[in-house]
C-alpha cells in the first residue's frame, strides 16, 4: 500500500456475486483505493447512512435485476452528486441509461477488462477530489451574471418545485431565511421561470438607505429624485419586470405606506400631483429577520404583511441541506477556481466529513469565503482546524486572521487574533514572517503531492534532506488517512510522519 498518500480512495462496491470482490483485489493491493462491499443494495443503504466516508460507488447488475435501479433512485435524492460506475451487459444498457440518467462514461459493459475498470474509477474520483462540478447538471441550474440554483438535495429539490408553481402567476412572494442562505437565488429563480423574464429584475435594500432616499429610489419622489440624478424610481424603471425588496421588515414606516397601496390598488404615483399609473410589475420581498418579533413591535404594518407572505417560501440554511455540502464546496471552488485564473483544489474524504458536519451559521455566504481561502492559501491543516473551531467562539473572534489562513499556530496570538511578533527586534520579526511563508510552502507542496517528501522537494527545488529537516523543523504531520469528527467539534490528532516518502 502507499503509506504516504494523503487519502487513499474509499470504494464502495455492491455486487451479488463473492467472485466480483476477488476479481478487483489486484486492484485494491495496488494501493489506489481501499474496498468497501455490500451484497446488495440494503446493505449498501445502511452503508452510506451510517456516515461512512465512501467516496465512489461500483455498481455490478446481473441481467435483468431490478433492485439495484431501485437502490440508484434512491441514492439520486439521498445523494445526488455521488459518483457511480455500474456495469451491465449490453442488452440492458438501454434500460439502465433510461432508470438511472448515467452518461456513456459511467457504463462499463461485462465482461470488462480490469485495466479499464481501473480506469474509469481513477476518472470518476479525479474529478470528484479536483472540484469537478457539472455545471450543466440538472441540479445545477444557471441564472445568469454568474448565478445558478443548487438543488442537489430533496429539500432544495421541493423548493424549486415551489417557486416554479409561483414563477406561474404574478402574486406577491416573500422569501424568508437565515442571512447568507440564497434567498435572492430565489428570487432570481422566480424570475427566470415567469414569463417576466425577458425584463429587468431590480433589488433594493430596505435596510441600507434613509426613509427619503428609499422614497425616492421606489417612487422618484422630484425633490429627492433630482438631487440624485434620478429620472424614475425603480416601480417605474422595472415595468413588466420584477422588484426584490431587500429585508422588508427594515422599510421605514412612511414608504410601507406607499408600498401598500401599490399592493392594494395596483397603482403607481411617480410625482406630485401627477396622475396614478397602472403599476405593472412583480413583487417579491425576503427578510431574515424574526417576523414575529418585528410584528409585535409594530416595526411592520399587519396588512402589508398580510398581503406580501399570502404565498412564503423558507429557503433552508446549510445545517438542514447537509447532503449538498459536497456539490456547492465543488461549484465554489469550480467558480472560484475559473474567476481567479487558479486551478481548483480538490476536497479529501476527511475534510469533505468535517464539512458535513461543520454547523456553517453564516450558511452560503461562510462557506464561500471559507472555499476561497482554501484556493488561494491551500493549508489543508489549517482550514480543517478552522471549521473545527466553535462557531460562537468564531464569531465573537471574528474573521480568522491572514496568519492562520496561510499555515500559523495559534501560539503568540493576541485578543485580536493577530500574531504578536516574537520581538522587537526588526531581523527577528522578519525571520518570523520569513518562517511561516516558508512552512505555507512546504504545507502547499507537501498536500499538492499527497505528502509524497521527495516529489515536494523537487517542486520547491530543494534537497530531500532539507525537506525532512524542515517537517522536523516546523513539527508538520501528515493527515490520517480518515478523520472522523468527534463529538464537541474536536478531531483526532494527526500522524507523526514516519518514512522516507517512498511508496511501501
Amino acid at each position: 500500500m502507499i503509506a504516504n498518500n494523503t487519502e487513499t480512495a474509499r470504494v464502495l462496491v455492491v455486487s451479488r456475486e463473492p467472485a466480483f470482490f476477488r476479481l478487483l483485489g489486484p486492484l485494491e493491493a495496488s494501493g489506489a483505493w481501499h474496498l468497501e462491499t455490500a451484497s446488495n443494495g440494503w446493505e449498501a443503504m445502511e452503508h452510506m447512512q451510517s456516515g461512512a466516508a465512501s467516496q465512489l460507488l461500483v455498481l455490478d447488475m446481473s441481467l435483468n435485476d431490478a433492485e439495484p435501479l431501485y437502490f440508484m433512485r434512491w441514492l439520486s435524492c439521498f445523494r445526488p452528486d455521488f459518483p457511480v460506475v455500474l456495469l451491465c451487459y449490453p442488452d440492458d444498457a438501454d434500460r439502465v441509461k433510461e432508470a438511472t440518467g448515467l452518461d456513456g462514461e459511467s457504463i462499463v459493459f461485462k465482461p470488462f477488462d480490469t485495466k479499464r475498470l481501473d480506469k474509469v474509477i481513477q476518472r470518476h474520483l479525479d474529478r470528484a477530489g479536483n472540484g469537478y462540478v457539472d455545471t450543466a447538471s440538472k441540479n445545477i441550474e444557471p441564472l445568469g451574471q454568474g448565478s445558478c440554483f443548487v438543488s442537489a438535495s430533496l429539500i432544495m429539490q421541493k423548493l424549486r418545485v415551489q417557486a416554479a408553481l409561483l414563477a406561474k402567476t404574478d402574486v406577491p412572494v416573500l422569501i424568508v431565511g437565515e442571512k447568507g442562505t440564497g434567498k435572492y437565488t430565489v428570487a432570481s429563480l422566480i424570475h427566470k421561470l415567469s414569463v417576466r423574464s425577458g425584463f429587468k429584475l431590480l433589488r433594493v435594500n430596505c435596510a441600507a438607505m434613509p426613509e427619503a432616499v428609499l422614497e425616492a429610489e421606489l417612487f422618484a419622489d422630484p425633490h429627492v429624485a433630482a438631487s440624485r440624478q434620478l429620472s424614475l424610481g425603480k416601480f417605474a424603471a422595472g415595468e413588466k419586470g420584477t422588484i426584490l425588496l431587500e429585508e422588508i421588515a427594515e422599510m421605514p414606516a412612511g414608504v410601507q405606506s406607499k408600498l401598500l397601496q401599490v399592493l392594494q390598488n395596483n397603482e403607481l404615483n411617480t410625482e406630485v400631483g401627477a396622475d396614478l399609473m397602472p403599476a405593472n410589475v412583480r413583487i417579491l420581498a425576503t427578510s431574515s429577520t424574526n417576523l414575529d418579533r418585528v410584528l409585535a413591535a409594530g416595526q411592520l404594518r399587519e396588512d402589508l404583511y398580510h398581503r406580501l407572505s399570502a404565498f412564503t417560501l423558507q429557503v433552508p440554511s446549510l445545517r438542514q441541506r447537509k447532503d449538498e455540502i459536497a456539490t456547492l464546496l465543488r461549484y465554489f471552488m469550480h467558480n472560484l477556481a475559473k474567476h481567479y485564473a487558479l486551478p481548483p483544489r480538490g476536497f479529501s474524504s476527511s475534510m469533505l466529513a468535517a464539512c458535513q458536519h461543520y454547523s456553517w451559521p453564516g450558511n452560503l455566504k461562510e462557506m464561500e469565503a471559507f472555499v476561497k481561502r482554501y484556493l488561494v492559501a491551500g493549508d489543508y491543516e489549517s482550514m480543517l482546524s478552522e471549521i473545527a473551531m466553535d462557531p460562537v467562539a468564531r464569531m465573537d473572534n471574528g474573521s480568522v486572521s491572514i496568519s492562520m489562513e496561510l499555515g500559523a499556530t495559534p501560539e503568540g496570538k493576541n485578543g485580536t487574533g493577530h500574531r504578536e511578533p516574537k520581538s522587537e527586534s526588526l531581523r527577528a520579526l522578519i525571520q518570523d514572517v520569513k518562517s511561516e511563508a516558508e512552512r505555507s510552502a512546504i504545507g502547499a507542496a507537501l498536500m499538492r503531492t499527497g505528502w509524497n517528501r521527495k516529489a515536494a522537494a523537487r517542486l520547491l527545488k530543494v534537497s530531500y534532506r532539507t525537506m525532512l529537516y524542515k517537517i522536523e523543523q516546523y513539527k508538520m504531520r501528515a493527515p490520517q488517512p480518515y478523520l472522523s469528527p468527534l463529538p464537541g467539534g474536536e478531531f483526532p490528532a494527526y500522524a507523526e510522519v514516519k518514512g522516507n516518502g517512498k511508496a511501501s
